[in-house]
């Protein structure tokens, strides 16, 4: 399954030797256990650690609901290798792009609101006129940006230096810190506002501004995933309500799920409680930010998110009310484009920002040093996750990752159907 690794990995492999230099860990192929047979909560955990033992994890926490209740919510491998801390349910972590499912809710509640729909305009919305350079023409609406057929692309020359910055007062002296610095090129900086970071793409004037933010296309027709185009989403919401995208989502997604360790703001986030990320057990990663973060920068917990997978099973099928109506829940995953748009290799089609496959909704998400998987039935039943500070954006890391995320899965899936 294509994740953000996919879309941002080549920029990485620049770094491969780098990255391989600084590891001790060996290139043998993961051979990991078969998961048959797990009916008890016990087996599973037994399985889970089997995994973390393969050594290609640092820590993991798994969510499952069942049946309009949670049936496992445990963690397993440590938040920090270096002082042996345990990975904990309460251990705080970047889910990367599984915080886009946030943006679709924080878009159903603005519709519901009345402050747009899937049809408007964004020009109609924002204060300064999008236009895309290679199509001029093109009216982009709401429903494009949230379906990534905007025609709105991530520059790989720019994406990643242009949003992700290191935060201040970390130690600058680790091998992580330099691939991150001397590297891919981040500095140390405090988070700008999303107006200011989105004004250097879109206003003529802006530092990143150029046709290379854009393809040429009409709106709705070519799907292409777009980091940039969900960061200006968030700015879509923080114009039509007049409130701070951040403080939006808190108040109506996050609040009224109780999720109380959970945050879009990173300066909030109590980093001795944050996992650290790692791109290999022996890389730890200084913790950093994205300017541009409502496309993959929430801070949670296994029991917060535990909280946000059960309304969601529930509000599937019809049965929660919490965030809004069940027209609502129904609109998130409502396929929005025509057969054939999302390439076949990627899911079958696309709801608001969510995306189906295989009888499943799902948002996967990667990010430096951290990982994360989100899938809910389609019909309700069941529904779990996956957060990780294990890699899987470099391109040697994507496919231990995929190997560990389907092994994981596995094993979810057989607890589930024994249940």
């Amino acid at each position: 399954m294509t994740t953000i690794s996919k879309i941002i990995g080549f920029l990485l492999l620049t770094l491969f030797i780098l990255l391989t230099s600084c590891s001790s860990d060996d290139d043998a192929q993961v051979v990991l256990p078969e998961p048959t047979g797990i009916k008890t909560t016990a087996e599973l955990a037994s399985y889970f650690e089997s995994i973390i033992e393969t050594e290609q994890v640092p820590g993991f926490a798994v969510s499952i609901a069942k049946n309009n209740g949670l049936i496992y919510q445990e963690a397993f491998g440590y938040e920090n290798l270096q002082t042996q801390k345990a990975f904990s349910n309460e251990t705080v972590i970047n889910i990367a792009s599984v915080s886009k499912t946030f943006v679709a809710a924080a878009t159903a509640k603005t519709i519901e609101q009345g402050h747009f729909t899937l049809d408007t305009p964004i020009n109609d919305i924002l204060p300064v006129e999008i236009i895309n350079l290679e199509n001029t023409d093109a009216i982009i609406r709401v429903k494009h940006l949230v379906t990534h057929t905007s025609g709105i692309v991530d520059d790989p020359n720019t994406y990643l230096v242009a949003n992700y910055f290191v935060l201040p007062n970390q130690n600058m002296t680790t091998n992580g810190a330099s691939i991150l610095t001397d590297g891919l090129g981040l500095e140390v900086s405090e988070p700008i506002d999303l107006d200011n970071y989105l004004s250097e793409y879109f206003i003529e004037d802006g530092e990143l501004y150029g046709s290379s933010n854009f393809i040429a296309v009409n709106p709705g027709e070519t799907w292409s995933y777009s980091n940039v185009a969900t960061a200006l989403m968030g700015l879509v919401i923080e114009v039509a309500t007049e409130t701070d995208f951040a403080a939006y989502v808190d108040e109506y997604v996050l609040r009224p799920l109780q999720m109380n360790s959970s945050t879009f703001d990173v300066l909030e986030v109590n980093q001795q409680e944050q996992a650290v990320p790692y791109l290999d057990k022996n890389t730890p990663l200084p913790f950093y930010g994205n300017h541009g973060y409502p496309e993959g920068s929430i801070h949670t917990t296994n029991l917060d998110l535990g909280q946000y997978l059960l309304d969601m099973t529930m509000g599937i099928k019809g049965q929660s009310n919490i965030l809004f109506g069940q027209e609502y829940y129904e609109l998130l995953f409502t396929e929005q484009l025509s057969v054939g748009t999302v390439p076949s290799a990627f899911a079958e089609n696309h709801g608001i920002y969510w995306y189906n496959n295989g009888g499943s909704w799902m948002q996967g998400g990667n990010s430096l040093g951290v990982s994360s998987h989100l899938e809910v039935r389609a019909d309700g039943s069941s529904g779990f996750f996956i957060i990780s500070n294990m890699d899987g954006t470099f391109s040697e890391n994507d496919p231990k990752w995929e190997a560990v995320k389907t092994q994981i899965s596995l094993g979810v899936k057989e607890f589930i159907s024994n249940n």
